[in-house]
This record gives C-alpha cells, sequence and structure tokens, in this order.
C-alpha cells in the first residue's frame, strides 16, 4: 500500500490554509463536492506539488440492501481519475432504504447510518464492495462509522466484521478512530478489542476527528477539537501497526490555521508515542511468527485475492434472500428515523429518537446551506419551521429537492405569515422550481406582475 503521510481534509472553506500548511503530504476531498471537468484552483495547485488527493464518497451506500448504483459508481471513478487519485474512499453504511425491494417510498437518511453485524449484512455487503470494486479504476478502502444505536441480534464484534468483510473482498480499510471512540461511549464497546481483531495490514490510512458529548451520547461532529481519548486509540493502533496515513477531519467550525496545526502536531506525537511503544515491546514476543510492520504480533493476513468473483446470475441467486431481509429491516428503521413511524422491536426507543432528532437538525443544517437564500427569507424562524416540517416530510430525492418542497411546503400553508418575507419566499420557489430559471428582463417581469394583479382580481 501507498505510503501517505500526514494529511488533511480539504474543504473550501480551508483551501488557503491548507495549502500555506507545513508538512501536508496528501489532502482528502468529499467526492460529491468535486466536479472533474472543474476541480478547484486549490486542489489544482496541491496536485502540481506533488499532493496527493483522495476522493472520500459519502452518498454509495454500499451497506445498504440495493445493489450499487451506476451512476454513483462512475461519478467516483470520474472523480479518481480527474484527481489522480491511488485510491477512492467510501462508508460502511447504508443512506437509503425503501423502494422496489419492499414496495414502499424511497426513503434518504441524509447521513451515514450503521449496518447489522449479521450474516446477512455481511453477505450483501461483500457483493456490493465486490460491484464497487469492479467498476472503478483504483483500489476502494472502506470506513467504519460512527453510531448513536446498535441493532438487536447482531452475531460479530465490529472487528470481526470487518475481518470478514477484508477476507472475503480484498478491500482495504480506512479506520477512523473517532468513531471507535464514538461507539465506545454510545454502545459500549472496546476500542483496543475492534483493534486487537483487526486485519491491520489491510489498513489503508486512519482518520482522526473530534466531537462532543451531551447527556451521555458522543456526537462525532467534525467542528471540534480532537480530544485525549482519540489521540490514545491513535497511540493504541500505532504500537500494533504504522498505518501508511493518518488525516485530520474538520468539516465545520473551522479554527485559525494556528489551531489545525496544533492538533496536527497532537496525531504525529500520538503517532510517535504508539511506535515507541511498539519498539520497547518488539522484544517481548511470545515465539509466534506472523508480526505486523512495527515488530507485534498479529493475526495472519487475510486472503487478499478475496473469493473467487460470481457471475452476475449466481451473485443475484446468492443474496437475493438477504438483500429481501436486510431491505425490509433498514426500511423499518429509517421509517422510524425520519418518518414517525413506530421503532422496531428490538431498538432503543430513547437512542432511536436522539438519531431522529440529530437527523432532522443536520437536514435542516445542510438545507440551509444549498439553499441559503431561505434562511434569509424566513430570519430566525428558519429553523423551527424546517424541523416542523421535516417531522412529517421524509427526505426522498435529496437536499435541493428537499428545500424546493420545504419551501413550497410552506407557501401551501399559508406561511410564512410575515407577506414581505412570503413574496421572497414565493419569488424563491418559482426561480427554482421550473424547468428552467426565469427570466428577468423587464418586459417579462412586467408581464408576470400584470398577471398576479389579474388574478388577485
Amino acid at each position: 500500500m501507498e505510503r501517505l503521510g500526514t494529511g488533511i481534509g480539504w474543504r473550501p472553506e480551508i483551501a488557503d490554509a491548507v495549502e500555506r500548511m507545513p508538512g501536508i503530504d496528501w489532502v482528502e476531498a468529499v467526492a460529491e463536492n468535486v466536479c472533474p471537468g472543474h476541480l478547484p484552483e486549490s486542489l489544482l495547485r496541491l496536485r502540481e506539488r506533488g499532493v496527493t488527493v483522495v476522493p472520500h464518497g459519502v452518498s454509495l451506500g454500499l451497506g445498504g440492501a440495493d445493489r450499487p448504483d451506476e451512476d454513483r459508481l462512475t461519478a467516483l471513478a470520474e472523480r479518481a481519475t480527474a484527481l489522480g487519485a491511488p485510491l477512492v474512499t467510501e462508508h460502511i453504511a447504508f443512506v437509503r432504504a425503501g423502494g422496489p425491494l419492499t414496495a414502499s417510498p424511497r426513503l434518504e437518511a441524509g447521513h451515514l447510518l450503521p449496518v447489522p453485524r449479521t450474516r446477512d449484512a455481511l453477505d450483501v455487503l461483500c457483493e456490493n464492495v465486490r460491484i464497487a470494486q469492479a467498476a472503478l479504476p483504483v483500489p476502494l478502502a472502506v470506513e467504519n462509522i460512527a453510531a448513536l444505536i446498535s441493532w438487536p441480534g447482531e452475531e460479530m464484534t465490529e472487528g470481526q466484521f470487518l475481518y470478514e468483510l477484508a477476507d472475503r473482498t480484498g478491500v482495504r480499510l480506512l479506520i477512523d478512530v473517532a468513531n471507535l471512540h464514538t461507539n465506545h461511549v454510545n454502545r459500549g464497546e472496546d476500542p483496543a478489542e475492534a483493534l486487537a481483531d483487526l486485519p491491520l495490514e489491510a489498513i489503508a490510512y486512519v482518520h482522526v476527528a473530534g466531537g462532543f458529548e451531551r447527556d451521555g451520547v458522543w456526537h462525532d461532529s467534525h467542528a471540534h477539537p480532537v480530544p485525549r481519548p482519540v489521540l490514545d486509540i491513535l497511540t493504541d493502533l500505532a504500537s500494533r501497526v504504522s498505518p501508511p496515513g493518518v488525516l485530520l477531519e474538520r468539516d465545520e467550525n473551522f479554527p485559525e490555521p494556528s489551531e489545525l496545526e496544533r492538533e496536527l502536531t497532537a496525531i504525529r506525537g500520538a503517532l510517535e508515542k504508539g511506535r515507541e511503544q511498539a519498539g520497547r515491546s518488539s522484544g517481548e514476543g511470545d515465539g509466534e511468527s506472523v508480526t505486523d510492520v512495527a515488530g507485534r504480533v498479529t493475526k495472519t493476513s487475510p486472503d487478499t485475492t478475496a473469493d473467487a468473483p460470481l457471475d452476475a446470475a449466481d451473485a443475484a441467486s446468492t443474496t437475493a434472500p438477504a438483500r429481501q431481509r436486510l431491505a425490509l429491516a433498514q426500511t423499518a428503521l429509517l421509517s422510524a428515523l425520519v418518518a414517525g413511524t413506530p421503532v422496531p422491536e428490538g431498538f432503543d426507543r430513547v437512542r432511536v429518537g436522539v438519531q431522529a432528532r440529530a437527523l432532522a437538525g443536520k437536514r435542516a443544517d445542510v438545507v440551509a446551506k444549498v439553499a441559503p437564500e431561505l434562511p434569509e427569507i424566513l430570519g430566525a424562524g428558519y429553523r423551527a419551521a424546517f424541523l416542523g416540517y421535516a417531522h412529517g416530510h421524509p427526505m426522498g430525492a435529496g437536499y435541493r429537492r428537499d428545500a424546493l418542497d420545504f419551501a413550497g411546503h410552506l407557501l401551501g400553508s399559508g406561511l410564512p405569515e410575515d407577506p414581505h418575507a412570503r413574496a421572497g419566499l414565493r419569488e424563491w420557489w418559482m426561480e427554482r422550481s421550473g424547468t428552467r430559471p426565469r427570466s428577468h428582463r423587464p418586459a417579462v417581469r412586467l408581464a408576470r406582475a400584470t398577471r398576479r394583479v389579474l388574478l388577485r382580481r
């Protein structure tokens, strides 16, 4: 695996700072935010300097019951080629449910949701990963995610689940140590046990990020400093294996560049501490013959050649029952989270409620970013209005459509009450809901105004 070094998540808000930051070997860009034909100038300059750029996907939903969408795979492949990336990454998560497998409306989570660690889910995930691997021009690595909720009836630990996934598909792993900490707080899972079960030689790189705790729940915000427990998990990992790359993630609430540089220094320090621990213990072997690159005893490598691929018909017949069962389970959970249907049996209802509120809050935040005019038009009442709308209106087709549907819902309900705000919202909605932008030529605008006056009579 290519050695990446120390990196940081590239975001437009900190692009200039990243370019000036010393000691940055590589960056990671959210794949869906990059257009292959119009790469940001900042990324182009970084590439010209020899800085590696890795596209990181967030919407493929490899852990979902459906097979990966061909258009999304094509888009991810195009970004990998445009960026000259050595690999691409995605998540072990589901992000949508419903549809033909359940004969129900399609639901979008707008967030990464955990896959049940069951044989059904593993079989489906392995096939989905193989489909993605065949469609991508470079190797794929998949990331463990953070979660607020646990599935009932799980059959494997996280480490065992990841080990079997890598063993059966040869896929690389992107290990997020902040997510291991999140799952420790929220689900009582021991990060050390997860690391002990992992196929360490399959690690492509490592994510490090911050979050915060509220009412006993850890929120993986990517908007706060990296806490000491996360750095300690990184040290533990570095004492077991030398990761090819480590990257700091920050998605919002960006601090001054000097603060980001201090966090990168702390990450390097945690890695060095782990290497020192590995060095001290390298002479304390117990006679095992299999060791990792840091000299520590580790598990035997997964078979990176993976299982022999099935042809399309065989694969479909093998996983069809598992896909059906997984589809029903994921749809029931997602419906409870975004549509207010009853919580499926076996789930912690309190935690599902926390997750539902978190999803609605994130949805409001993202809609405000993709349609910044809405908070401007609605003012302080935007968030409450959107959360009220979200409670009974699940997202079905992405955030831009969600913004339009929200505005249409308000107008249909005679809101907002302020006439000036309602006129502004109506103008915004009409500008964007048609098949093409409305003309701003004076004659056309006069005709529209005249028509409105006549309709009121």
